[in-house]
């Protein structure tokens, strides 16, 4: 994991995780980050009641963020290539999207907390800088898939091969998992946050939490063949965009009504 500079305004990093087996590539960066060199979601509410009831009602993540970001994900996992047979469409989770809340006013850049992590996939993007729309910090997860070389069946005997060109292709497989059909988001300003050593002012830190998890070492993000022709019976056989698709007495509409 290396940072990019993408332009003269800002610098942006990211990091992902999936499986546990994955945990080694992450630096283990607690220790170097004093307590006051981030903003905890503590210190940042206040004690008043009332004055915390606002305080969450600002940090929730839009629902302009939610959309684009879901819609996002599901424009790329319908478009995957080679085309994936078992591709299921994602919809919004709202458990997810408080744990990525919780996590994000920590200002930590590390992947946690240790307790959920073990069963969840987690994306995280940091940038400073201007910026005009949320998918500037998760559109640099899908351009991965430049350096991201598909494992086809025949090259799974009996683990697949993550053949990544690039310093990381995790924030990508994690996006295509095919089986990862939840996601949850949360976006935040920390004013002091260590990244890496140094202190970053005005962050603006995204959180996005997947269920279930992907990333699992020996295994392709998705199988390969005609959209749909492996979909889980728990579909009923509903296709669209080349996803399997939710049935409609699901809450995949829960966040539109």
């Amino acid at each position: 994991m290396q940072s990019q500079l993408f332009a003269v305004d800002f610098i942006l990093l990211c990091m992902a995780y999936g499986a546990s087996a994955l945990s080694s590539t992450i630096p283990a960066a607690s220790g170097s980050l004093p307590g006051n060199n981030f903003t905890s979601a503590a210190q940042s509410s206040g004690t008043d009641s009332s004055s915390f009831s606002r305080s969450r009602r600002r940090r929730f993540i839009s629902q302009n963020d939610m959309l684009a970001i879901l819609d996002y994900h599901n424009k790329v996992r319908g478009k995957v290539f080679p085309p994936a047979a078992n591709m299921e469409y994602m919809v919004w989770d709202d458990t997810l999207a408080k744990t990525s809340e919780d996590w994000a006013h920590a200002c930590l850049w590390e992947h946690g907390p240790s307790h959920l992590i073990r069963f969840l996939g987690q994306n995280l993007s940091v940038r400073t800088g201007r910026y005009r729309s949320i998918l500037q910090l998760v559109k640099p997860w899908y351009d991965e898939v430049k350096d991201y070389s598909f494992p086809y069946p025949r090259d799974c005997n009996p683990r697949c091969p993550l053949r990544c060109y690039g310093p990381m292709c995790t924030h990508y497989t994690q996006m295509v998992w095919a089986t990862s059909n939840k996601v949850g988001c949360a976006v935040h300003t920390c004013h002091n946050m260590n990244v890496w050593g140094s202190v970053w002012k005005r962050a603006t830190y995204l959180v996005c939490n997947y269920s279930p998890k992907g990333n699992w070492i020996g295994e392709a993000p998705y199988k390969v063949g005609v959209p749909c022709s492996a979909c889980p019976p728990s579909y009923g056989g509903s296709c669209s965009n080349n996803m399997c698709f939710p049935a409609l007495k699901t809450n995949y509409l829960h966040w539109f009504k």
